[in-house]
């Protein structure tokens, strides 16, 4: 009986700081493209809006969005100054795919691997593609899980907004 009220009580704490204008953790370990590990507090932008997406090399989806944005990444940042992190959640068997999958789709964004999913796990992401809209203060601002076909412009508007200090609904 203790260890469920435990459990529900760490799980309604937990779900609590993944809300809405919850920081991202600075202190988790998460490697470059070519090995380097680094902490997660690297992840910022200067106090204009931030997009983290997890993804993976097999998740179809998450590649489909990966690339949608691609086509229009250049044109975001010169209007809003947005940054995307891409945080792949590959394991060690599949992440030497990651660097090579970046190169080939041409993706002009920050990569980093997750292979333990530490970051994962602290972000409560369950499934990928999980984005998150980041404010400049650091603040997460909304979230989102899956793709389908133009949800990068729902996402682009609400960049526009945080990019303005409007808040988002």
């Amino acid at each position: 009986m203790k260890k469920s009220i435990l459990f529900l009580a760490a799980m309604l704490v937990f779900g609590f700081a993944m809300s809405q204008n919850a920081k991202v953790p600075e202190n988790i370990s998460i490697k470059t493209l070519d090995g380097k590990t680094v902490e997660t507090s690297i992840i910022k932008n200067d106090g204009r809006p931030m997009i983290i997406s997890f993804w993976a090399t097999w998740c179809k989806p998450c590649n489909r969005e990966l690339n949608a944005i691609k086509e229009v990444y250049e044109d975001w940042q010169e209007e809003t100054g947005v940054k995307l992190v891409a945080i792949s959640i590959d394991d060690s068997r599949s992440a030497s795919k990651v660097k090579p999958h970046v190169d080939g789709n041409g993706w002009e964004y920050e990569v980093y691997l997750d292979q333990n999913q530490d970051f994962k796990r602290a972000m409560n992401v369950v499934n990928v593609p999980h984005t998150f809209l980041i404010n400049g203060e650091g603040e997460i601002v909304w979230q989102h899980t899956s793709y389908v076909d133009g949800s990068e412009e729902e996402l682009f508007e609400l960049v526009k907004k945080v990019a303005k200090g409007e808040k988002i609904d």
